[in-house]
């Protein structure tokens, strides 16, 4: 018998010089300098720093998102930051952070706003100058072209009274807040706060959404590529894709595919549908679908006051166990999911624009890692403060995004925020001076050592713009 060894006895102390814990978030805050973010922020809230004394508000935002891209939860946690100042410099006291979020109001929200899509565009020709450029969306083993945005909503739980918190329809209470992604990279484009009892199919939310998206992508890239829109049903309001349609006149090359409500018109469709037309469907690496068909209803479904070309299409599926199933899919014994598109006939096979639409899922993995980057919880009673935390929220999931891109390889590329935070972010280090230099030195047993220099290395010689 092999005894298991113990592990080696310990006296703790509180008394040790020049180490530091978060090390590799050093990362994010120089990647926030080498993309202009940092200076943009300076420049989008100098106004609340009137004397020109202080801390730069700017800044101040910035280390908050740098914060909440480490895994903080609240404003307390710049602690973890500001109690390493050689390794992140000054940092603000948590009332000076307080008082910076009370000051922006709307129209500082713009300016920051303007100030992240500055940076995008720096962050994205940094990427195609250094060999990265901006990844294709993959559906059905395929590429998809040009650039993708998922819209969804999602529910967060306040636990206290907050101005503007409302029972939402799953029976809590909280914010109800509408979210635009960018399916190519993860980057989070735009976000508005909204009441818990806000309408899910609102249309003008979703108009107000995808402008502040698109307004975040690159002009290079928002006029002469194709974009595609995804959304649930929740975005199939016929005001909501004629605006979709309309912005085609302002050379932004639009298309969408949206949920569609399985409404009596379309199970009497479905019903007169003769086997032949229906075709397997598809799964995301191109596969085919087990027990799963896809068919088009376009024709046999009245769609007056849609745009013009709008298609139909349906599929079918044995429901998995636990599946909630309507009457309908219950008396056909399949579950039926339905979804609006303009993409032309000729442009791809039904099979493909649906495992294209379906793949609008994972969006789902988008909004639960943002919820572990800010707005799963918001900080304040007031509401515009909570504004100004979810724009930050969406900030730090940008750098997290750039540092993927930019900066890390292999599975490191492809990482969630946990994996990021574990092995990159988390990494400690010792601080050691000499020769007038100061060094971050991490332990050479640490098992992501190389991947850490390497990225450190990459941002020092990413492209700065002309100043």
């Amino acid at each position: 018998m092999h005894t298991t060894r113990s592990r080696p006895k310990l006296v703790v102390s509180a008394d040790g010089n020049g180490v530091v814990s978060h090390a590799g978030s050093r990362l994010l805050a120089d990647l926030a300098d080498a993309t202009t973010l940092t200076s943009a922020f300076s420049d989008a809230l100098h106004r609340l720093r009137p004397r020109g004394t202080g801390h730069d508000p700017g800044r101040v935002a910035l280390d908050l998102a740098v914060m909440l891209a480490d895994g903080g939860e609240a404003i307390a946690d710049l602690a973890v930051l500001r109690d390493q100042r050689d390794v992140f410099g000054p940092v603000a006291s948590t009332p000076t952070a307080w008082r910076v979020l009370a000051g922006i109001d709307e129209a500082a929200l713009n300016t920051l706003r303007a100030a992240r899509a500055r940076a995008r565009e720096v962050a994205w020709l940094q990427a195609d100058e250094t060999g990265h450029p901006i990844s294709a969306s993959q559906a059905g083993g395929r590429e998809l072209p040009g650039l993708v945005l998922d819209i969804d909503a999602t529910l967060v739980t306040c636990h206290s009274e907050k101005e503007q918190a409302a029972a939402t329809y799953k029976r809590g209470f909280g914010y109800h807040p509408l979210l635009c992604f960018l399916d190519n990279t993860g980057e989070a484009l735009a976000g508005v706060l909204r009441p818990g009892n806000a309408g899910a199919n609102t249309a003008a939310d979703h108009v107000m959404v995808l402008d502040q998206a698109l307004a975040q992508i690159p002009d290079a890239h928002r006029h002469g590529t194709e974009v595609l829109i995804r959304a649930d049903s929740a975005g199939s309001a016929k005001a909501f894709l004629a605006h979709i349609r309309a912005l085609r006149q302002h050379g932004t090359r639009t298309t969408f595919s949206v949920g569609h409500a399985v409404t009596e018109q379309v199970r009497k469709a479905i019903r007169v549908l003769p086997d032949q037309v229906w075709h397997p469907a598809l799964e995301q690496d191109g596969a085919l679908r087990a027990g799963a068909e896809v068919a088009e209803l376009t024709g046999l479904v009245d769609l007056t006051g849609y745009p013009d070309g709008t298609r139909i299409i349906v599929r079918r599926e044995r429901p998995h166990p636990g599946a909630q199933l309507s009457l309908f899919d219950q008396d056909e014994g399949m579950r039926h999911q339905v979804f609006l598109t303009d993409t032309p006939v000729g442009s791809g096979s039904i099979q493909h624009l649906e495992v294209r639409h379906r793949a609008h899922a994972r969006v789902e993995d988008h909004i639960r890692c943002g919820k572990t980057t800010g707005f799963g919880r918001f900080p304040s009673r007031h509401f515009a403060i909570n504004q100004a935390w979810l724009e930050l929220s969406l900030t730090a999931i940008d750098l997290l995004a750039w540092t993927r891109t930019l900066l890390l390889d292999g599975e490191l590329a492809t990482a969630e925020p946990k994996k990021l935070r574990y092995r990159v972010l988390h990494t400690a280090a010792r601080i050691t001076r000499g020769a007038r230099r100061l060094r971050l030195r991490i332990a050479a047993t640490w098992p992501w050592r190389h991947e850490l220099t390497t990225a450190f290395n990459r941002l020092l010689t990413l492209p700065r713009p002309a100043t």
